[in-house]
Protein backbone atom coordinates (compact mmCIF):
# COMPACT_ATOMS: atom_id res chain seq x y z
CA UNK A 1 0.00 0.00 0.00
CA UNK A 2 1.43 3.37 -1.06
CA UNK A 3 1.79 6.06 1.55
CA UNK A 4 -0.80 8.77 0.96
CA UNK A 5 0.58 12.13 -0.15
CA UNK A 6 -0.23 14.76 2.44
CA UNK A 7 -1.26 18.02 0.79
CA UNK A 8 -1.48 21.51 2.27
CA UNK A 9 -3.91 23.72 0.35
CA UNK A 10 -3.29 27.43 0.85
CA UNK A 11 -6.56 29.01 -0.25
CA UNK A 12 -8.84 25.97 -0.04
CA UNK A 13 -12.05 28.03 -0.35
CA UNK A 14 -11.12 29.65 -3.68
CA UNK A 15 -11.72 28.35 -7.19
CA UNK A 16 -8.46 26.33 -7.38
CA UNK A 17 -8.69 25.14 -3.76
CA UNK A 18 -12.22 23.75 -4.10
CA UNK A 19 -11.28 21.94 -7.34
CA UNK A 20 -8.13 20.53 -5.69
CA UNK A 21 -10.36 19.06 -2.99
CA UNK A 22 -12.44 17.40 -5.73
CA UNK A 23 -9.22 15.80 -7.04
CA UNK A 24 -8.30 14.63 -3.52
CA UNK A 25 -11.82 13.23 -3.05
CA UNK A 26 -11.65 11.34 -6.34
CA UNK A 27 -8.29 9.82 -5.33
CA UNK A 28 -8.72 9.51 -1.58
CA UNK A 29 -6.57 6.35 -1.64
CA UNK A 30 -3.60 8.46 -2.83
CA UNK A 31 -4.04 11.92 -1.32
CA UNK A 32 -5.21 13.55 1.87
CA UNK A 33 -5.85 17.18 2.74
CA UNK A 34 -3.47 17.75 5.65
CA UNK A 35 -3.75 21.56 5.93
CA UNK A 36 -6.59 23.79 4.73
CA UNK A 37 -6.39 27.59 4.86
CA UNK A 38 -8.65 30.46 3.89
CA UNK A 39 -8.47 34.22 4.02
CA UNK A 40 -12.06 35.16 4.92
CA UNK A 41 -14.54 32.46 3.93
CA UNK A 42 -14.87 30.90 7.34
CA UNK A 43 -18.19 29.08 6.73
CA UNK A 44 -16.88 27.20 3.71
CA UNK A 45 -13.62 26.44 5.53
CA UNK A 46 -15.63 24.92 8.42
CA UNK A 47 -17.62 22.80 5.96
CA UNK A 48 -14.41 21.61 4.23
CA UNK A 49 -12.72 20.84 7.55
CA UNK A 50 -15.66 18.74 8.73
CA UNK A 51 -15.69 16.81 5.47
CA UNK A 52 -11.94 16.28 4.89
CA UNK A 53 -10.81 16.15 8.53
CA UNK A 54 -7.42 17.83 8.01
CA UNK A 55 -4.76 17.94 10.72
CA UNK A 56 -4.67 21.77 10.70
CA UNK A 57 -6.84 24.68 9.53
CA UNK A 58 -5.85 28.33 9.37
CA UNK A 59 -7.96 31.43 8.83
CA UNK A 60 -5.81 34.40 7.79
CA UNK A 61 -8.38 36.92 9.07
CA UNK A 62 -7.85 36.80 12.86
CA UNK A 63 -11.33 38.21 13.56
CA UNK A 64 -12.83 34.91 12.35
CA UNK A 65 -10.68 32.73 14.61
CA UNK A 66 -13.25 32.22 17.40
CA UNK A 67 -15.99 31.29 14.91
CA UNK A 68 -13.70 28.67 13.35
CA UNK A 69 -12.38 27.34 16.66
CA UNK A 70 -15.86 26.95 18.17
CA UNK A 71 -17.30 25.29 15.05
CA UNK A 72 -14.56 22.64 15.06
CA UNK A 73 -14.29 22.19 18.85
CA UNK A 74 -15.66 18.62 18.70
CA UNK A 75 -12.94 17.53 16.21
CA UNK A 76 -9.23 16.84 16.82
CA UNK A 77 -8.21 19.58 14.34
CA UNK A 78 -5.60 22.22 15.23
CA UNK A 79 -6.97 25.72 14.53
CA UNK A 80 -4.78 28.79 13.94
CA UNK A 81 -5.22 32.33 12.64
CA UNK A 82 -3.16 35.09 11.04
CA UNK A 83 -0.61 35.54 8.26
CA UNK A 84 2.30 34.25 10.35
CA UNK A 85 0.42 31.02 11.08
CA UNK A 86 0.24 30.38 7.31
CA UNK A 87 4.02 30.57 7.10
CA UNK A 88 4.40 28.21 10.05
CA UNK A 89 1.91 25.47 9.10
CA UNK A 90 3.47 24.85 5.68
CA UNK A 91 6.61 23.70 7.51
CA UNK A 92 4.76 20.85 9.28
CA UNK A 93 6.88 17.73 8.97
CA UNK A 94 4.41 15.29 7.31
CA UNK A 95 3.43 17.62 4.41
CA UNK A 96 4.56 16.38 0.97
CA UNK A 97 3.12 19.05 -1.32
CA UNK A 98 2.01 22.64 -0.74
CA UNK A 99 -0.59 23.87 -3.24
CA UNK A 100 -0.35 27.67 -3.24
CA UNK A 101 -3.81 28.73 -4.38
CA UNK A 102 -4.08 32.04 -2.53
CA UNK A 103 -4.73 35.19 -4.52
CA UNK A 104 -2.16 37.95 -4.91
CA UNK A 105 0.97 39.10 -3.12
CA UNK A 106 -0.09 37.38 0.11
CA UNK A 107 1.06 34.07 -1.38
CA UNK A 108 4.72 35.09 -1.42
CA UNK A 109 5.79 34.62 2.20
CA UNK A 110 4.09 31.24 2.78
CA UNK A 111 5.57 29.95 -0.50
CA UNK A 112 9.08 30.98 0.59
CA UNK A 113 8.47 29.40 3.98
CA UNK A 114 7.37 26.11 2.34
CA UNK A 115 10.42 26.04 0.05
CA UNK A 116 12.75 26.58 3.01
CA UNK A 117 11.05 23.63 4.73
CA UNK A 118 11.90 21.61 1.58
CA UNK A 119 8.28 21.06 0.53
CA UNK A 120 7.46 20.58 -3.15
CA UNK A 121 5.27 23.36 -4.48
CA UNK A 122 2.23 23.01 -6.74
CA UNK A 123 2.10 26.63 -7.84
CA UNK A 124 -1.27 28.21 -8.59
CA UNK A 125 -0.42 31.62 -7.11
CA UNK A 126 1.14 33.29 -10.14
CA UNK A 127 1.81 36.55 -8.30
CA UNK A 128 4.58 34.81 -6.32
CA UNK A 129 6.66 34.32 -9.47
CA UNK A 130 5.61 37.66 -10.95
CA UNK A 131 6.77 39.54 -7.86
CA UNK A 132 9.88 37.56 -6.97
CA UNK A 133 10.61 35.07 -9.74
CA UNK A 134 14.36 35.39 -9.43
CA UNK A 135 14.36 34.90 -5.66
CA UNK A 136 11.94 31.94 -5.80
CA UNK A 137 13.97 30.25 -8.53
CA UNK A 138 17.15 30.60 -6.52
CA UNK A 139 15.53 29.29 -3.32
CA UNK A 140 13.98 26.31 -5.11
CA UNK A 141 17.41 25.50 -6.48
CA UNK A 142 19.18 25.93 -3.12
CA UNK A 143 16.66 23.80 -1.23
CA UNK A 144 16.28 21.25 -4.07
CA UNK A 145 12.53 21.69 -4.29
CA UNK A 146 10.34 21.13 -7.37
CA UNK A 147 7.92 23.82 -8.46
CA UNK A 148 5.15 22.21 -10.50
CA UNK A 149 2.92 24.67 -12.37
CA UNK A 150 -0.84 24.49 -11.87
CA UNK A 151 -1.90 27.30 -14.25
CA UNK A 152 -3.46 25.51 -17.24
CA UNK A 153 -1.04 27.26 -19.65
CA UNK A 154 2.12 26.54 -17.68
CA UNK A 155 1.03 23.00 -16.97
CA UNK A 156 0.54 22.60 -20.74
CA UNK A 157 4.06 23.90 -21.44
CA UNK A 158 5.45 21.63 -18.71
CA UNK A 159 3.63 18.64 -20.23
CA UNK A 160 5.03 19.50 -23.68
CA UNK A 161 8.65 19.61 -22.47
CA UNK A 162 8.50 16.59 -20.13
CA UNK A 163 10.81 13.98 -21.63
CA UNK A 164 12.43 16.44 -24.05
CA UNK A 165 16.20 16.97 -23.76
CA UNK A 166 16.50 19.75 -26.36
CA UNK A 167 16.04 23.40 -25.41
CA UNK A 168 12.86 25.36 -26.10
CA UNK A 169 12.99 27.64 -29.14
CA UNK A 170 9.70 29.38 -28.41
CA UNK A 171 6.78 29.17 -26.01
CA UNK A 172 3.34 29.75 -27.52
CA UNK A 173 1.18 30.97 -24.66
CA UNK A 174 -2.51 30.87 -25.54
CA UNK A 175 -5.04 33.42 -24.28
CA UNK A 176 -8.82 33.31 -24.59
CA UNK A 177 -8.86 37.07 -25.20
CA UNK A 178 -11.51 37.40 -22.49
CA UNK A 179 -15.03 38.78 -22.87
CA UNK A 180 -13.93 42.02 -24.63
CA UNK A 181 -11.71 40.55 -27.33
CA UNK A 182 -13.57 42.34 -30.13
CA UNK A 183 -14.40 45.58 -28.30
CA UNK A 184 -13.20 48.92 -29.63
CA UNK A 185 -11.41 51.39 -27.32
CA UNK A 186 -14.66 53.39 -27.12
CA UNK A 187 -16.54 50.29 -25.99
CA UNK A 188 -13.81 49.31 -23.54
CA UNK A 189 -14.04 52.72 -21.87
CA UNK A 190 -17.67 51.96 -20.93
CA UNK A 191 -17.27 48.36 -19.77
CA UNK A 192 -19.04 47.54 -16.48
CA UNK A 193 -17.94 45.32 -13.62
CA UNK A 194 -20.80 42.89 -14.32
CA UNK A 195 -19.70 42.49 -17.96
CA UNK A 196 -16.08 42.00 -16.95
CA UNK A 197 -16.98 39.27 -14.47
CA UNK A 198 -18.46 37.05 -17.22
CA UNK A 199 -15.55 35.03 -18.60
CA UNK A 200 -16.46 33.08 -21.76
CA UNK A 201 -14.63 29.81 -20.91
CA UNK A 202 -13.41 29.62 -17.33
CA UNK A 203 -15.09 29.94 -13.95
CA UNK A 204 -12.65 31.75 -11.65
CA UNK A 205 -12.52 34.12 -8.69
CA UNK A 206 -13.30 37.83 -9.14
CA UNK A 207 -9.70 39.11 -9.16
CA UNK A 208 -8.40 36.72 -11.79
CA UNK A 209 -11.55 37.17 -13.91
CA UNK A 210 -10.95 40.95 -14.08
CA UNK A 211 -7.23 40.32 -14.77
CA UNK A 212 -8.27 38.03 -17.63
CA UNK A 213 -10.61 40.66 -19.07
CA UNK A 214 -7.83 43.28 -18.97
CA UNK A 215 -5.24 40.72 -20.20
CA UNK A 216 -3.07 41.47 -17.16
CA UNK A 217 -3.47 37.81 -16.28
CA UNK A 218 -1.76 36.88 -19.56
CA UNK A 219 0.95 39.45 -18.89
CA UNK A 220 1.57 37.78 -15.53
CA UNK A 221 1.68 34.39 -17.23
CA UNK A 222 4.38 35.69 -19.61
CA UNK A 223 6.47 36.72 -16.59
CA UNK A 224 5.75 33.41 -14.87
CA UNK A 225 6.82 31.47 -17.99
CA UNK A 226 10.19 33.20 -18.03
CA UNK A 227 10.98 32.07 -14.48
CA UNK A 228 9.51 28.59 -14.78
CA UNK A 229 11.12 27.68 -18.09
CA UNK A 230 14.25 29.84 -18.25
CA UNK A 231 13.45 31.61 -21.52
CA UNK A 232 13.87 35.25 -22.62
CA UNK A 233 10.88 37.58 -23.14
CA UNK A 234 11.44 37.30 -26.92
CA UNK A 235 10.94 33.54 -26.73
CA UNK A 236 7.40 33.91 -25.39
CA UNK A 237 4.65 34.57 -27.92
CA UNK A 238 1.08 35.24 -26.80
CA UNK A 239 -1.53 33.89 -29.21
CA UNK A 240 -5.23 34.65 -28.75
CA UNK A 241 -7.20 31.40 -29.05
CA UNK A 242 -10.84 32.09 -28.08
CA UNK A 243 -11.89 28.43 -27.72
CA UNK A 244 -9.37 27.63 -24.91
CA UNK A 245 -8.84 24.08 -26.21
CA UNK A 246 -5.11 24.42 -26.96
CA UNK A 247 -3.82 25.27 -23.49
CA UNK A 248 -0.36 26.27 -24.78
CA UNK A 249 2.41 24.92 -27.01
CA UNK A 250 6.18 24.71 -27.35
CA UNK A 251 8.27 25.07 -30.49
CA UNK A 252 11.65 23.31 -30.75
CA UNK A 253 14.82 23.97 -32.77
CA UNK A 254 13.73 21.71 -35.62
CA UNK A 255 10.48 23.65 -36.07
CA UNK A 256 8.32 20.97 -34.45
CA UNK A 257 5.52 22.30 -32.24
CA UNK A 258 3.99 20.27 -29.40
CA UNK A 259 0.71 21.45 -27.91
CA UNK A 260 -1.41 20.22 -25.03
CA UNK A 261 -5.17 20.16 -25.65
CA UNK A 262 -8.23 19.46 -23.55
CA UNK A 263 -11.57 20.87 -22.47
CA UNK A 264 -11.21 23.83 -20.07
CA UNK A 265 -11.04 22.09 -16.67
CA UNK A 266 -8.60 23.20 -13.98
CA UNK A 267 -8.79 19.82 -12.24
CA UNK A 268 -6.62 18.30 -14.98
CA UNK A 269 -3.52 20.48 -14.31
CA UNK A 270 -4.13 20.29 -10.54
CA UNK A 271 -4.20 16.50 -10.66
CA UNK A 272 -1.11 16.39 -12.90
CA UNK A 273 0.84 18.54 -10.43
CA UNK A 274 -0.12 16.11 -7.65
CA UNK A 275 0.57 12.90 -9.61
CA UNK A 276 3.58 13.88 -11.78
CA UNK A 277 5.32 12.01 -13.38
CA UNK A 278 2.35 9.60 -13.38
CA UNK A 279 -1.03 10.31 -14.97
CA UNK A 280 -4.03 9.12 -12.98
CA UNK A 281 -7.35 8.00 -14.36
CA UNK A 282 -10.03 10.65 -13.99
CA UNK A 283 -13.76 11.06 -14.50
CA UNK A 284 -13.29 14.51 -16.10
CA UNK A 285 -14.85 15.37 -19.48
CA UNK A 286 -12.97 14.28 -22.60
CA UNK A 287 -12.25 16.48 -25.62
CA UNK A 288 -14.57 15.77 -28.54
CA UNK A 289 -12.88 16.98 -31.74
CA UNK A 290 -16.16 16.90 -33.67
CA UNK A 291 -17.85 19.25 -31.21
CA UNK A 292 -14.77 21.51 -31.30
CA UNK A 293 -14.09 21.40 -35.01
CA UNK A 294 -13.01 25.04 -35.36
CA UNK A 295 -9.97 26.31 -33.51
CA UNK A 296 -8.85 29.85 -34.34
CA UNK A 297 -5.73 31.87 -33.52
CA UNK A 298 -5.05 35.60 -33.73
CA UNK A 299 -2.54 38.20 -32.63
CA UNK A 300 -3.21 40.09 -29.36
CA UNK A 301 -3.83 43.84 -29.67
CA UNK A 302 -1.61 45.61 -27.15
CA UNK A 303 -3.06 49.02 -28.05
CA UNK A 304 -6.45 47.99 -26.71
CA UNK A 305 -4.97 45.74 -24.03
CA UNK A 306 -2.06 47.82 -22.72
CA UNK A 307 -1.45 45.53 -19.74
CA UNK A 308 0.13 42.86 -21.90
CA UNK A 309 2.69 45.36 -23.24
CA UNK A 310 3.36 46.68 -19.71
CA UNK A 311 4.09 43.15 -18.47
CA UNK A 312 6.63 42.58 -21.25
CA UNK A 313 8.17 45.96 -20.42
CA UNK A 314 8.45 45.01 -16.74
CA UNK A 315 10.02 41.68 -17.65
CA UNK A 316 12.65 43.34 -19.84
CA UNK A 317 13.42 45.94 -17.19
CA UNK A 318 13.87 43.28 -14.50
CA UNK A 319 14.62 44.10 -10.86
CA UNK A 320 11.48 44.98 -8.90
CA UNK A 321 9.50 46.29 -11.90
CA UNK A 322 7.14 43.31 -12.09
CA UNK A 323 6.58 43.65 -8.34
CA UNK A 324 5.55 47.29 -8.95
CA UNK A 325 3.16 46.19 -11.72
CA UNK A 326 1.62 43.50 -9.52
CA UNK A 327 1.04 45.87 -6.59
CA UNK A 328 -0.49 48.58 -8.80
CA UNK A 329 -2.66 45.95 -10.48
CA UNK A 330 -4.01 44.65 -7.16
CA UNK A 331 -5.04 48.22 -6.32
CA UNK A 332 -6.68 49.02 -9.70
CA UNK A 333 -8.34 45.62 -9.87
CA UNK A 334 -10.05 46.21 -6.54
CA UNK A 335 -10.92 49.81 -7.49
CA UNK A 336 -12.57 48.56 -10.69
CA UNK A 337 -14.53 45.93 -8.73
CA UNK A 338 -15.65 48.71 -6.37
CA UNK A 339 -16.58 50.83 -9.42
CA UNK A 340 -14.19 53.64 -8.48
CA UNK A 341 -12.23 53.48 -11.75
CA UNK A 342 -12.95 52.75 -15.42
CA UNK A 343 -11.70 49.69 -17.33
CA UNK A 344 -9.11 51.55 -19.44
CA UNK A 345 -7.92 53.64 -16.50
CA UNK A 346 -6.51 50.49 -14.89
CA UNK A 347 -3.61 50.36 -17.38
CA UNK A 348 -3.04 54.12 -17.06
CA UNK A 349 -2.60 53.90 -13.30
CA UNK A 350 -0.28 50.90 -13.60
CA UNK A 351 1.88 52.71 -16.15
CA UNK A 352 2.11 55.88 -14.03
CA UNK A 353 3.03 53.79 -10.99
CA UNK A 354 5.80 52.07 -12.98
CA UNK A 355 7.22 55.50 -13.82
CA UNK A 356 7.09 56.81 -10.25
CA UNK A 357 7.94 53.90 -7.95
CA UNK A 358 11.54 53.40 -6.83
CA UNK A 359 13.37 51.01 -9.16
CA UNK A 360 15.66 48.44 -7.49
CA UNK A 361 17.95 46.30 -9.66
CA UNK A 362 18.91 43.46 -7.30
CA UNK A 363 16.18 42.63 -4.81
CA UNK A 364 16.08 40.91 -1.46
CA UNK A 365 12.77 39.81 0.05
CA UNK A 366 12.81 43.03 2.09
CA UNK A 367 13.07 45.07 -1.14
CA UNK A 368 10.04 43.29 -2.60
CA UNK A 369 8.03 43.89 0.57
CA UNK A 370 8.92 47.60 0.56
CA UNK A 371 8.24 47.92 -3.17
CA UNK A 372 4.81 46.37 -2.70
CA UNK A 373 3.87 48.91 -0.01
CA UNK A 374 5.23 51.89 -1.99
CA UNK A 375 3.61 50.91 -5.31
CA UNK A 376 0.23 50.33 -3.65
CA UNK A 377 0.41 53.78 -2.06
CA UNK A 378 1.28 55.46 -5.39
CA UNK A 379 -1.45 53.61 -7.32
CA UNK A 380 -4.01 54.52 -4.65
CA UNK A 381 -3.08 58.21 -4.94
CA UNK A 382 -3.82 58.16 -8.69
CA UNK A 383 -7.26 56.65 -8.07
CA UNK A 384 -8.36 59.32 -5.61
Amino acid sequence: MMKKKKIAILGSTGSIGTQALQVIEEHSDLYEAYVLTANNQVDLLIEQARKFQPEVVVIANEEKYTTLKDALADLPIKVYAGADALCQVVQEQPIDVVLTAMVGFSGLRPTISAIKARKNIALANKETLVVAGELIGKLANDYKVSILPVDSEHSAIFQCITGEVSPIEKIILTASGGPFRNFSLEQLAKVTKAEALKHPNWDMGAKITIDSASMMNKGFEVIEAKWLFGVTPDQIQVVVHPQSIVHSAVQFADGAVKAQLGVPDMRVPIQYAFSYPQRLKSSFDRLDFFKNSTLTFEEPDTKRFRNLALAYEALRKGGNMACIVNAANEIVNRAFLEERIGFLEMSEVIEKTMQRATFVENCSLEDYLQTDVEARRIASEYIK
